[in-house]
């Protein structure tokens, strides 16, 4: 399957780099320097032979592509101006392009600057935050990693010839080719630790608390560490991490998805997805896997030929702290922003633990998701340590856009046309007005008290004319 790949910024950033001018990079790539100028200012696509000479003759590496458009690129960059603190500024599709072809500098420094001050919806962590660091260099991936993928798939297909059985192929491949025991040990004996790697003993060492998914994925994450140390090595190059936290957070998501598809591989599971309608209770069963490992999944399906739905997935305590999220290629807030509605379900499935809660909801801009949640205890469950009373619970959500649910199981029985919840993205994001589950008024917009009348909400605010 052939792409058209519009890469101008990147070419333009690897001339200068190279001191070089148009008409000399033209020459060397035997291209008209008009033609160059095009690809630059990305009305031309890169052709497929002209990425071959750029990685021939300017050690270019074409992986960055993907991970190098500055803002994280046009989806990125309009997910942040679809904050509220822009809605009057009516900016399209074709305003963003020309931005990016014009002055991709500038859309990189718009990017940081929206991300440090967080904007009205107070997404964003400060810049030195090593989680969202971390993060960012995922989403500019859209959180799939072709090279991983391909490797795992491998290696899974190797462990299928050993036996059906998945955990005990993967012990047997630590122990023969790495020679590195497993051992389960009891929780007195691992009282605050999940897995650790006893080189001494050469045992990987796993609590008894652990469930079946959580061990199976703790061995693959494991041999990810052995056996796919060159993926991860060139990706985390490519990111130039200068923070060593940040690059560790970065290698354990990277390892961790590795684990993720060896025990999910790509194509087998995304045959699965389609024949099931996405019907997550049967991909974990058929996988060994849990809700959260089947949520988490389901963000990676983008391989160039044979992508899947474009999930998103978010994970939240009960004080609402968000923990994990994934945009993938849905390109929704509902993930990208830290504040969320009270109207969202995905706060009520605490209260329905053993159920799987579902929703159609409608955002501020139009734009109509299908959303399903779930309780998950923390891998471990209760800790045998100081804290021996606590359960950790957090919520699991994922969701799609509603023109896509149609191919859910899930979805079955739902209007996908009628009426859904309006929500927002917490009340100091959200411009709806008479809202009464409102707390506060939106950032940026004064507070208006009348003391003759008193509205469904306790918070009126200037220009809250929005229905």
């Amino acid at each position: 399957m052939r792409e058209k790949v519009l890469a101008g910024h990147a070419v333009r950033r690897l001339r200068r780099r190279s001191g070089l001018t148009q008409a000399a990079m033209a020459e060397a790539l035997g291209i008209s320097p008009s033609y160059l100028n095009l690809i630059e200012r990305d009305q031309r696509a890169l052709p497929s032979g002209l990425l071959v000479k750029l990685a021939e003759r300017f050690d270019f590496d074409p992986r960055s592509l993907a991970a190098a458009e500055p803002g994280g690129g046009a989806e990125a960059l309009r997910r942040r101006l679809a904050d509220p603190l822009f809605a009057d500024l009516e900016i399209d599709r074709h305003e963003v392009a020309e931005w990016l072809a014009a002055a991709p500098g500038g859309a990189e420094a718009f990017a940081r600057a929206f991300d440090r001050g967080g904007a009205g919806t107070h997404r964003g962590a400060a810049a030195d935050d090593p989680m969202a660091l971390a993060r960012r260099e995922i989403e500019r991936w859209r959180n799939h990693f072709a090279d991983l993928d391909a490797a795992a798939e491998t290696l899974a297909d190797e462990l299928r010839l050993v036996g059906a059985d998945l955990f005990g192929a993967l012990v047997d491949r630590l122990r023969v080719k790495h020679g590195i025991s497993l051992r389960v040990l009891p929780v007195d004996v691992l009282p605050d630790v999940l897995r650790r790697l006893d080189l001494h003993a050469r045992q990987l060492q796993l609590s008894e608390m652990l469930d079946a998914p959580s061990r199976t994925f703790a061995l693959a994450f494991q041999i990810a560490q052995l056996e796919a140390r060159g993926e991860v090595d060139a990706l985390v190059r490519g990111a130039g991490m200068t923070d060593r936290i940040v690059e560790r957070l970065l290698r354990r998501h990277l390892h961790g998805y590795f684990a993720a598809a060896v025990m999910m591989p790509y194509a087998r599971f995304l045959r699965a997805c389609e024949t099931t309608g996405y019907d997550v209770d049967v991909l974990q069963r058929r996988f060994g896997a849990g809700f959260e490992q089947v949520a988490h999944r389901l963000t990676t399906l983008q391989r160039v030929g044979g992508r899947g739905l474009s999930f998103f997935m978010i994970r939240i305590d009960r004080a609402g702290q968000c923990s994990k999220r994934f945009v993938g290629a849905s390109g929704t807030m509902l993930a990208e922003a830290e504040g969320r509605c009270p109207l969202w379900r995905l706060h009520r499935a605490f209260d329905r633990a053993a159920d799987e809660t579902l929703q159609l909801v409608e955002l501020e801009d139009g734009s109509r998701w299908f959303t399903q949640a779930r309780v998950v205890q923390a891998p471990g469950g209760r800790s045998g340590g100081a804290q021996a009373d606590v359960t950790a619970e957090f919520a699991v959500g994922i969701g799609l856009a509603a023109d896509q649910a149609r191919e859910l199981s899930a979805a079955r029985g739902t209007d996908l046309n009628g009426a859904a919840t309006p929500i927002g993205l917490g009340c100091t994001a959200c411009l709806r007005a008479g809202c009464p589950q409102r707390s506060a008024a939106p950032a940026g917009r004064a507070l208006v008290v009348n003391d003759r009348e008193r509205g469904a909400s306790a918070f009126s605010f200037a220009g809250d004319t929005i229905d």
